[in-house]
């Protein structure tokens, strides 16, 4: 086709001015402070919690990634990170329509505050229903905040009931 860019492996359009990518090891910093910009966005916990929880999250991420269990989106602007977001392979029982094995599901959703009603999030979310319908998955699972929802249920995402209970 006369004119068109060809793009690297991994990357995608965010739309006008952004660049979408699959995250490689030197993201996981990235990922991981803006997994704590959301906890912190959504009110979760104490700012100490959320901060403690960094290096285990780092570290996990980091060998989810060398499992290829985990997958990072990071879209750009420029030299600048507008948002990101991961899918993690976890591991499910064995149910009705659903033999065993890996399931994706969404996590660590962020954008920053400047890129925000620009398409980021849609992008990130995009990528990955894409990337798991490339690979066979027949779903794509997530833990919406308030805010987040309106993008992913423009996506067909369904609310679903789960239920928790508080331990202490």
């Amino acid at each position: 086709m006369a004119g068109a860019k060809r793009r690297t492996r991994g990357a995608a359009r965010a739309g006008p001015g952004f660049r979408l990518r699959e995250a490689t090891a030197r993201d996981i910093p990235t990922l991981v402070s803006h997994r704590r910009m959301m906890w912190t966005a959504i009110g979760h916990d104490s700012a100490a919690s959320i901060e403690g929880s960094d290096a285990p999250y780092e570290k996990w991420a980091r060998r989810m990634m060398g499992e290829r269990r985990f997958v990072g989106f990071v879209v750009t602007s420029g030299d600048e990170v507008a948002g990101s977001g991961a899918l993690w392979l976890r591991e499910e029982q064995p149910r009705p329509g659903f033999s065993s094995g890996l399931a994706p599901y969404l996590l660590s959703m962020y954008t920053e505050p400047r890129f925000r009603r620009s398409g980021v999030a849609t992008a990130i979310v995009k990528a990955a229903i894409k990337w798991s319908r490339a690979r066979g998955y027949r779903k794509v699972e997530l833990h919406a905040s308030r805010a987040g929802r309106p993008v992913y249920e423009a996506l067909g995402f369904e609310r679903t009931w789960e239920m928790r209970a508080p331990l202490g």
